[in-house]
């Protein structure tokens, strides 16, 4: 069965994806939506990540960026089932202990509902700001996932040691309420999907069109098939921008919009290459617009996706 989820909008607003209303939006916009993912059977819904963006990107990403944990946080209280997703940490910017604390206390206070969505980030100027290693990012992510998984494991004194990072005989608490945060990793590099092969329990391309991704699943599959790993890997993609109905407005043309029937049968070529989750956007001109669509969708297109 093919799940979905969404980013979340007001959160984030790089001109490549933010609606116009989102500028003056705010937290209460954010509960609405998280509240009708929760309503209307989204499987998660995701904040990024960065930490200060230089001027010389000010202009195309904006500098509006939350902070993920904060953000995912304030609406674990606001919701009841929905997953909440980090897509993506960049966990190079900060020791892996500084995020394990954070995000165990999200899991711990959310119940169990983290998925940790991790990236190496490309923003080299926040990697210079805060001292971390910008142009090593892939190995440090690396070891860093590793780090992870023992800091986030059942152990209050977690025991890590690789090249960069070690710790032993500290405890930490709360622990996170799932026996296993599942890590999902970002990107589309090459050394991005090996990293989701090896390492991962999912893959968040970084949107790959339709004609790339079976490709890139076929080498997820092989390389982690030559490892030896066994366990399932949620293969993730992100959709083109949707609108349900007829629209009354230009909605873009890369816009799979009209009829439910269509816009299942268009999304139904997702499932057949591989893909578990999809990641949904929606035109909208303002929060209510939006909510609606999102019902729209959970009520006359997902009941299609597998059909």
């Amino acid at each position: 069965m093919v799940m979905y989820g969404m980013q979340l909008p007001v959160q984030s607003q790089s001109t490549l994806y933010a609606e116009t209303w989102e500028a003056e939006a705010g937290p209460e916009d954010l509960v609405q939506v998280a509240r009708a993912a929760d309503r209307s059977g989204f499987a998660y819904i995701a904040s990024c990540d960065h930490v200060a963006i230089p001027r010389r990107l000010a202009d195309a990403m904006s500098t509006v960026w939350y902070d993920p944990v904060a953000t995912l946080s304030f609406l674990a209280a606001a919701t009841e089932r929905v997953r909440l997703l980090s897509h993506v940490a960049v966990v190079g910017l900060r020791h892996p202990l500084v995020s394990a604390k954070q995000y165990a206390t999200l899991d711990h206070l959310s119940g169990g509902r983290l998925v940790l969505g991790v990236g190496a980030g490309h923003v080299r100027e926040e990697f210079d700001a805060l001292g971390a290693d910008f142009d090593g990012r892939g190995g440090v992510l690396d070891e860093t996932i590793d780090a992870l998984r023992a800091a986030l494991g059942p152990d209050e004194y977690p025991e890590f040691a690789g090249e960069r990072y070690a710790f032993s005989g500290l405890g930490q608490r709360p622990r996170p309420a799932q026996e296993r945060v599942p890590v999902w990793v970002g990107g589309s590099s090459p050394a991005a999907v090996r990293r989701a092969a090896l390492r991962g329990d999912g893959w968040l391309p970084q949107g790959d069109p339709r004609d790339r991704l079976p490709r890139q699943i076929t080498r997820l599959r092989a390389l982690r098939e030559e490892a030896g790993i066994v366990a399932p890997l949620t293969v993730g993609a992100i959709t083109e921008p949707l609108y349900v109905g007829d629209a009354a407005w230009n909605v873009g043309r890369r816009t799979v919009a009209g009829k439910p029937e269509a816009i299942a049968e268009s999304l139904r070529a997702y499932g057949a290459m591989g893909v578990d989750q999809i990641q949904v956007r929606f035109r909208s001109r303002g929060r209510t617009e939006l909510t609606d669509q999102m019902a729209a969708f959970a009520a006359e297109v997902a009941p299609h996706l597998d059909s």
